[in-house]
């Protein structure tokens, strides 16, 4: 039981020390995640994130805290999806609580103003970079790639979510008529897997 308590502790503290640095939103965590939750922990493993990051963007809510929730659920189930989410919150709303009074006070103050011009361009840093690492595990072929130069230009247009559902309607299709060309499916850089034309996977290969 005293195992169990001390990982939510170890869950909830790796979120709130995230929490307080991710300017940005929930993409400018991706390079933190990975390196507490992959890289250091040990947790999960890369395509475990870039999945989570795809379905935290498919529902309702902020995708930083969705994000967490679904860390934490896959780590130590619904408690560990509970000390995620107050993780991930509980210092962050200290902090906008904080520099809401502040920036009433100071918004005016041109030291102020600079320094969020350098949290903004830091932002685009931090997200490029998180597409970067994201882009090496999700795109794993052709087909997954091909989606990607598809994928952008339409985000232009639509709405996120039924970009994600078509990406998803997408893989199904590819899957399905590499099953019935008798190919084999990557899902990711290590596996391939034989598709037959009554499976249904999700992905798409090579």
């Amino acid at each position: 039981m005293e195992n169990k308590w001390k990982k939510l502790f170890r869950i909830f503290w790796t979120f709130f020390k995230i929490g307080p640095v991710t300017f940005g939103g929930g993409f400018a965590m991706i390079p933190l995640i990975e390196k507490e939750v992959v890289e250091k922990r040990k947790w999960l493993n890369s395509e475990d994130i870039t999945d989570i990051f795809a379905l935290a963007q498919s529902v309702p809510g902020a995708v930083a805290i969705n994000s967490a929730t679904f860390i934490g659920k896959k780590i130590g189930g619904v408690r560990g999806a509970i000390a995620a989410m107050l993780g991930v919150t509980l210092p962050t709303f200290i902090i906008v609580l904080t520099l809401g009074i502040a920036y009433s006070l100071f918004q005016n103050n041109p030291k102020v103003t600079a320094a969020f011009l350098s949290i903004r361009v830091s932002i685009v840093a931090l997200i490029v970079y998180a597409a970067i690492k994201t882009g090496k595990t999700a795109m794993i072929d052709k087909s997954t790639f091909g989606l990607f130069v598809a994928g952008v230009p339409i985000l232009f247009f639509i709405h996120p979510l039924f970009a994600i559902l078509t990406g998803a309607i997408a893989g199904i299709i590819v899957t399905k008529i590499k099953g019935k060309l008798g190919l084999k499916v990557k899902f990711d850089k290590e596996k391939e897997t034989e598709v037959h034309d009554n499976d249904y996977f999700i992905g798409s290969g090579t």
